[in-house]
């Protein structure tokens, strides 16, 4: 955590390639999902004053591939942008060893209940 962001890094190992040097996009997309989703989970659950994060899953995003994601340790960041009720929009970037923003995601996720099929899935 840096005060509102959730922060990360990744290296990725061959089999994640596009081409040689080359992050696959489709990786990518998945790591700014899944880690935009998590900051929502922290963010709500503290908006909540929960003791454990909520189940919550991805209701849209859309990936910007600014430029080619070198291979090597990447960088994620998200911080959530508008919260509510059990909504949470959340930016995140991906920024490459070199320093440059190579991917952003901005994208909305949902606290699920009981009954959804992924409520506790994790």
């Amino acid at each position: 955590m840096e005060g509102d962001l959730v922060v990360a890094d990744w290296t990725p190992e061959e089999h994640h390639q596009a081409f040689p040097g080359v992050l696959n996009g489709g990786i990518i997309g998945a790591l700014l999902d899944c880690h935009c989703n998590w900051t929502a989970a922290y963010h709500l659950m503290k908006a909540q004053g929960a003791a454990t994060p909520p189940c919550t899953v991805t209701a849209d995003y859309a990936i910007v591939l600014k430029r080619p994601t070198p291979m090597g340790r990447v960088h994620l960041s998200a911080k959530p942008v508008d919260i509510q009720g059990d909504r949470v929009v959340v930016e995140g970037t991906l920024t490459a060893e070199n320093g440059k923003v190579t991917a952003t995601c901005r994208g909305t996720f949902v606290a699920v209940k009981e009954g959804h099929p992924a409520y506790h899935r994790w």
